[in-house]
């Protein structure tokens, strides 16, 4: 007699008296029986435009790559890479002294603060880039915020030189008494590149300060000069220190993370949680680490928010008892993609968070979309249909079996 068929109820333990296919022992190893449903590392995400901003149709203003949200005497506080130039970025190779070659170029740390999370008041510079020639001098720009012993610091990216497709980059930092500042910038690197070779030996970016462990956990993104087929292309490690100014330590263990474009963390129970978006095979999934180094893949994600930076409450509590997150703010680029683009600011809710239950972020029918936004990027119709339909070419190519 052939064995019943597996229950359409799933058993709360993997079953050990039947044979399993492969996709099976992965719903009970790797994922959960109950699926996105009873996943607390499951999230959709809503975007909602921000208030208050002037200039987010303006190519010459750029917002973009903000800091994780910090929340001080009940108002909310963001850092993030702001341009404001004569012209739109033109390209590395077409770049000068006074041209930007990047979205990121000639820019400098801004900060915006809220009451609601909303609607946000831009209070201007936050930290003075110095003069071309100098550290730091030609662009500062993906930031982050720690707090630590009373007082905060800024890590950001500088960039000395023309920024070109890919030119060296280290982190440097600031201190304030105050989130408003004065920030006094200690004008070095704080976390330089690896030795040459190394998968980090071109850029550290992107970096993002976490208390953990009773030290500051610096998570970042490196990138190497290497672009063959065989190259690590975007990975994240951490380095790690017992002062805000270093020095930083970076384990042997990096890289702890093998994709993921930008960084975004937070406490989560006893670990930290990752969320990793556009680059990599493992891209589009937020992963955990019980021990904040080895990293496990928790849930896939649909269309997750780029250069998220969230609204981490317990980010320094290093309590052991994180919480997890269900907001912050993330960029968006209104027009043309890459060197050309500008970006500005919004913000993304989510349900990450143990302490809020929002069902809609989890409903498998809650990423549809406008018919518009499906089409956006269409193939260009065939001649004969053009033809037929009174149809227009499009900012498009033909397929190459077309």
């Amino acid at each position: 007699m052939a064995p019943p068929s597996f229950p359409a109820i799933m058993p709360p333990e993997k079953p050990a008296d039947r044979e399993l296919s492969a996709a099976m022992h992965r719903l009970y190893d790797l994922w959960t029986p109950t699926e996105d449903k009873g996943n607390p590392f499951h999230t959709n995400f809503k975007y909602t435009r921000l208030t208050g901003l002037e200039g987010v149709d303006d190519r010459s203003i750029s917002r973009r790559d903000p800091s994780k949200v910090l929340r001080i005497d009940g108002t909310y506080y963001v850092w993030y890479t702001c341009r404001r130039t004569k012209s739109p970025p033109v390209g590395p190779e077409r770049a000068d002294d006074a041209t930007p070659s990047t979205d990121w170029d000639l820019a400098e740390v801004w900060y915006a603060t809220s009451k609601d999370g909303f609607h946000w008041t831009e209070q201007g510079r936050a930290v003075e880039r110095p003069p071309q020639g100098e550290y730091g001098g030609r662009s500062n720009c993906t930031p982050d915020i720690l707090v630590w012993g009373g007082k905060y610091y800024l890590y950001y990216q500088a960039y000395s030189k023309k920024i070109r497709a890919f030119d060296a980059c280290d982190v440097t930092m600031a201190e304030a008494d105050s989130p408003n500042g004065p920030w006094r910038a200690i004008g070095r690197p704080v976390v330089d590149q690896g030795e040459s070779g190394a998968w980090d030996e071109a850029c550290i970016h992107d970096p993002f300060p976490l208390v953990y462990q009773g030290r500051i956990w610096l998570y970042y993104k490196g990138q190497n000069h290497n672009r063959s087929l065989e190259a690590l292309v975007r990975a994240q490690g951490v380095a790690i220190a017992d002062h805000p100014a270093g020095p930083f330590e970076k384990p042997a263990i990096n890289p702890l993370l093998n994709s993921g474009h930008e960084t975004c963390l937070w406490p989560y129970e006893g670990g930290i949680a990752a969320l990793l978006i556009l680059d990599g095979a493992e891209k589009n999934t937020v992963q955990f680490a019980p021990d904040g180094l080895n990293f496990e893949m928790k849930s896939h994600v649909a269309v997750p928010p780029l250069a998220p930076g969230p609204f981490v409450p317990d980010a320094y509590a290093d309590n052991g008892d994180g919480r997890g997150i269900s907001w912050g703010l993330c960029h968006i680029n209104p027009a043309a993609a890459g060197y050309a683009a500008h970006s500005m600011l919004a913000r993304f809710d989510c349900d990450l968070s143990r302490d809020v239950d929002r069902p809609a972020f989890r409903h498998k029918y809650a990423m549809r979309f406008e018919p518009e936004t499906y089409f956006k990027g269409a193939l260009a119709l065939p001649d004969h249909l053009r033809t037929e339909t009174g149809g227009t070419d499009r900012d498009t190519v033909m397929p190459n079996d077309a």
